[in-house]
Order: C-alpha cells, then sequence, then structure tokens
C-alpha cells in the first residue's frame, strides 16, 4: 500500500550579491519578530495572567510594519514573517504538552540562519525557483532531481556558520513499500563501535572523525588566541565553523548510508530504547556523540517508507547482562559498565559485550511479536 509522506530536498545554492543582502535582511527580520513577539508573549502572561495565539501575534506584525521604528519590516516579504509566528505558535504548544522547553531568543551569533516561503512567496517552474521580493532565480546546484510532476510546498532557505546557502523544498511523495525480505537483526549499543548488529557485524564511527577533530581542535586553539572583534578572529570563527561543518556532514552521509542497508536487507529491526545507563564506561569522543539517537530517528522514518517493521525493547530489559546461548539465559548481575567481554559462569561461552547485547535484543524484539 503507497504511504504519502512529507519529504524535504535539500540542495545548496549561489546568491548574487543582491539576493545575498535581501536574504541576510530578511533572516534578520524572522529573527527579530520572533523575538518581539517571545517578550511579549511572556510579558503578558507574566504581568497580566494572559494566553496569547497566532493570530493576535499576527495583528501585532501588522502593527510592527507601520510603527515609524520597525517599518524596516516591509521591506522584507511578510511571510517568512508569519511563518516565524507560527513556528513560535508550535513552540509553545510543544513546550504547553511537556515536549520541549519554554521557547527561546534567538541570537545572530549562533550562525546559523533560515526563513520559511510558503507557495504565496514562491514560484517554481521548469527547474527555476523565484522567491518574493527577488528579481533573479536562485542559482541552485541539483544534486538529485525533484520527484517527477510534484511541486514544492514550502521552502526554507538557510545559512550556515560556514557561510553556506542552501535551500530545503518540501513535498509531498508517494511511496511505495519495498518487497519484503527475509532479514531480521537485533541492534545493539556500546563503546568500541557505533552500533553493533546481530550478525556479528561492528559498524564504527567515519574513519575520518579523528583526524576532523584534530583539526577542528588545532582551529580552535588558533580561534582562541586571536583578539576579540578583531577581522582575524571573525576568519578564525569561519575556520572552525567550516571544519564543523566537514565533520556533521560526514557523520550524516555515514548514518543514512548505514540506516538505508540495515533497513533494505532487514524486513524486522529491533533496537534498544537508549537510556543514560548506555553510554556507561564510554570514553571515546567520536563514539559518544557520533549520533546514536539520530541513528533511531533515520530508521524509524525509513522502516516506514519501507514497509519493515521496527520494534523498541525496554530500556530496563537486561540486554548486556543475559547470556544469549540457547537453553542458557543465566542473568550475570555483577557485570560491571566497563566490562567488554564476559565468560558465562553457567555454559562457559565468552561473550562479546556488545554482540551480546545486539543478539539478546533480537531474541527480545521477535518474543513480543
Amino acid at each position: 500500500m503507497a504511504l504519502t509522506v512529507k519529504r524535504a530536498y535539500r540542495y545548496r545554492f549561489y546568491p548574487t550579491g543582491e539576493q545575498a543582502a535581501l536574504l541576510t535582511r530578511t533572516f534578520g527580520c524572522v529573527r527579530f519578530v520572533w523575538n518581539k513577539a517571545l517578550e511579549e508573549r511572556t510579558r503578558r502572561h507574566r504581568d497580566l495572567g494572559l494566553a496569547t495565539n497566532y493570530v493576535e501575534t499576527a495583528h501585532w506584525l501588522t502593527a510592527w510594519k507601520q510603527d515609524a521604528d520597525t517599518a524596516f519590516l516591509a521591506e522584507v516579504s511578510n511571510v517568512p514573517l508569519q511563518q516565524a509566528l507560527r513556528h513560535l505558535q508550535s513552540a509553545f504548544s510543544r513546550f504547553h504538552a511537556r515536549l520541549a522547553r519554554y521557547p527561546r531568543f534567538k541570537t545572530r551569533h549562533r550562525g546559523k540562519a533560515s526563513a520559511t516561503f510558503q507557495s504565496n512567496a514562491f514560484r517554481f517552474r521548469d527547474g527555476r525557483l523565484h522567491l518574493a521580493k527577488l528579481a533573479e532565480p536562485l542559482d541552485i546546484v541539483w544534486s538529485r532531481p525533484l520527484p517527477a510532476g510534484v511541486d514544492p510546498t514550502t521552502v526554507t532557505v538557510s545559512r550556515d556558520a560556514a557561510g553556506r546557502w542552501f535551500v530545503s523544498m518540501l513535498v509531498e511523495e508517494r511511496l511505495s513499500p519495498a518487497p519484503p525480505v527475509e532479514g531480521r537483526v537485533g541492534i545493539g549499543t556500546g563503546a568500541n563501535a557505533l552500533i553493533t548488529l546481530s550478525t556479528g557485524e561492528k559498524i564504527t564511527v567515519p574513519r575520518q572523525e579523528r583526524a576532523d577533530r584534530r583539526r577542528l581542535a588545532r582551529a580552535r586553539r588558533t580561534h582562541d588566541r586571536t583578539t576579540p572583534g578583531s577581522r582575524n578572529r571573525a576568519k578564525a570563527r569561519v575556520k572552525v565553523a567550516r571544519i564543523q561543518a566537514r565533520i556533521a556532514d560526514r557523520r550524516s552521509d555515514h548514518l543514512h548510508k548505514v540506516t538505508t542497508s540495515i533497513v533494505r536487507e532487514n524486513q524486522t529491526i529491533v533496537i534498544e530504547d537508549l537510556g543514560p545507563r548506555d553510554t556507561a564506561g564510554d570514553h571515546d569522543q567520536g563514539t559518544s556523540d557520533a549520533g546514536r539517537v539520530r541513528l533511531r530517528s533515520l530508521l524509524e522514518y525509513k522502516a516506514a517508507w519501507w514497509g519493515r517493521t521496527l520494534r523498541v525493547v525496554d530500556r530496563w530489559y537486561p540486554s548486556a547482562e543475559l547470556c544469549s546461548t540457547a537453553a542458557c539465559g543465566h542473568l550475570n548481575t555483577s557485570l560491571p559498565p566497563s566490562a567488554r567481554s564476559w565468560k558465562c559462569p553457567r555454559c562457559g561461552v565468552l561473550h562479546d559485550r556488545d554482540l551480546n547485547t545486539a543478539r539478546n535484543v533480537l531474541a527480545a524484539g521477535l518474543a513480543e511479536s
């Protein structure tokens, strides 16, 4: 059965000087509207006990554009400013549902900036994207084609801390499940690898990670030696951001390749519900922050797209301490978190901790079916 999903296609583009200037002003206005609306909503609730919705903030935006002190808001497209208010409303909704913390103010010093355009603020025809207020289309590098016969519903333009420009196009796409396969796999985590599969395969972090981190450490030391506010400081900050972007890009590419391979080759995938105990004894910086939470997110939506089954085992299940040997099942309650291998006192089998965890996770997930 085909599944209709919202899918974002992200591309790099190279703006002209005029486009970069207008988009930079748009980013600043989006940030200003977010901060001003957040400040006013907070004040109304603190001083007057009043709740605020999106419609009220939209009226504020109209008044701000007519005020002489904030008339600069009329110089950019109104749609990204309205979208900023909608995003703020969503942030408050998530906060009240206890799904996120209280919305924070945006600062220009965090590096990344973005603006979202609805369909009434852009035109996409024949592979050319025109944004409101821009005279020329964006110079986009089409690294992969958009789905045939599908037009974007929203477009988000962003600039990261390294100064790179991106455009993300959200489309509605119909996906058909992949043919079923016989494979089943359990996934365990540990200190020696990013993940370990019940098949015995260990997936490590990208091999360039350590070299990139050494470059990042040197760039940070150079940045710290520069004078605050100087041009050399700004250049050093961009160099640090570029190395960080390269690390993030390589890690994201690695996670996508790993999760796609797992979902393609297995009909049933079983993972653990990660908790703080899963990183106990993990002192390797490249492994500890390699993105296990992101990996789970990728597995969840790719399994849905491909028609696979993803099961999650409770975090308190003793997957590492339980002997995975058939007809044994001994529970080693004295296993220390730092031990990477252990010998079962009942059956005498020597277990690799991570592989044993993956096999037990798979067995627990299959038992639930």
